[in-house]
């Protein structure tokens, strides 16, 4: 115990003499969550889009004035189509919506009226969600138009959005974000350290005393342990008290999922390292194993269904799908056993399997 004590303190006394640990702890997670958290958003608000109506009469204006209330729109009235084309080409509005000139009188006469709406294509997703928020004003205003000629109208369409009601996306990105800050920390990190033994010799001197590999890999592993659980900490905080995420489970299950998954990042980062003697290649190997896949296959920025099939198989092998399930879980709808146990079960087996095998591959002589 004394030795493992004494280990500890020595991975501590590296760390602090490592800048770029403290950088990579703390002040990476900050800037993720704060250009995640304020820069990159799914949401689309105040589209500029152009209005276009043949005849501007008292139910044209009603319908249009939905717009104008919108905080999703910047309308701006065109007079013609012409101009409202050329506008949309040169980018300076996303989208158009064109009244006819017979509009009203065919709303009047029963008559199929159309409302056409031009969108700007080129990022689907936005594309998408104009799509979506033009026809929430047209069927907000015909619900409206239909109450004023009947007591109570004949269909009435209720939606409920359950685990976001506000559909912040910024609620969505936040808890899947902290996964990839937990494999920053966990992987990226403790793939260096024993690379950088190698290379700075120290390593030798290590093997040469009464040290057990397993006692100095233990080391390692609770001294970055415990400085990822510093990072976690922080970008938790973040997240409920600077983006106001809120955490309908319970906190102890999420330090419970986010140990675990600390220490499959943490098992996978000093595997990499234990397997190469670089510094450079170990952070090589690490970004591609671990970070890419936690950004790209994890379901935190894209949905998984929406892959093709062999891709979808390929992220049952990552482990950060697993804890981003539990993290959006445990944020947006609660403790929902059906869906934790499952991946929690999936991240013990793998946080044993990958522990085992770096302390099995851990430097035992210098051979």
């Amino acid at each position: 115990m004394s030795r493992l004590v004494a280990l500890i303190r020595k991975e501590f006394l590296q760390i602090a003499r490592d800048p770029g640990s403290y950088a990579t702890a703390f002040v990476l997670p900050l800037v993720l969550l704060l250009l995640f958290g304020y820069g990159v958003s799914l949401d689309a608000r105040r589209v500029p889009l152009a209005l276009v109506a043949e005849q501007l009469d008292s139910t044209v204006q009603d319908l249009l004035s939905g717009f104008y209330h919108s905080e999703y729109f910047v309308p701006i009235s065109m007079p013609t189509m012409a101009q409202a084309q050329t506008w949309l080409l040169r980018g300076q509005v996303q989208g158009i919506v064109h009244l006819r000139l017979d509009f009203t009188r065919r709303l009047k006469n029963g008559q199929e009226a159309q409302v056409q709406l031009i969108v700007n294509g080129i990022d689907a997703n936005t594309a998408r969600l104009v799509e979506g928020y033009v026809s929430g004003v047209v069927e907000t205003w015909w619900k409206r138009s239909l109450r004023k000629r009947l007591a109570t109208p004949r269909v009435e369409v209720e939606a409920r959005i359950w685990f976001n009601p506000e559909a912040k996306s910024r609620n969505f990105l936040v808890p899947g974000l902290i996964a990839v800050i937990m494999t920053l920390i966990g992987a990226l990190l403790t793939s260096l350290v024993i690379a950088r033994e190698w290379e700075r010799g120290t390593l030798e001197a290590l093997l040469a005393t009464e040290v057990l590999s397993g006692e100095w890999v233990l080391a390692k592993l609770i001294a970055y342990f415990l400085l990822g659980n510093g990072g976690w900490g922080l970008a938790v905080a973040m997240a409920m008290g600077l983006f106001d995420v809120p955490l309908r489970g319970s906190i102890w299950l999420l330090w419970v999922s986010s140990a675990l998954f600390l220490l499959v990042a943490l098992g996978i980062g000093l595997l990499i390292s234990s397997l190469s003697k670089n510094q450079f290649v170990a952070a090589q190997i690490a970004l591609i194993v671990t970070y890419l896949p936690a950004f790209l296959l994890s379901g935190f920025l894209f949905d998984i269904a929406s892959m093709p099939k062999m891709i979808q198989l390929l992220t049952y092998l990552m482990p950060a799908r697993y804890y981003v399930t539990v993290l959006q879980t445990l944020f947006l709808a609660g403790d929902v056993w059906s869906l934790l146990w499952p991946n929690l079960f999936v991240l013990l087996a793998l946080a044993i399997l990958f522990l085992g095998l770096t302390f099995k591959c851990s430097p035992k002589r210098l051979a």
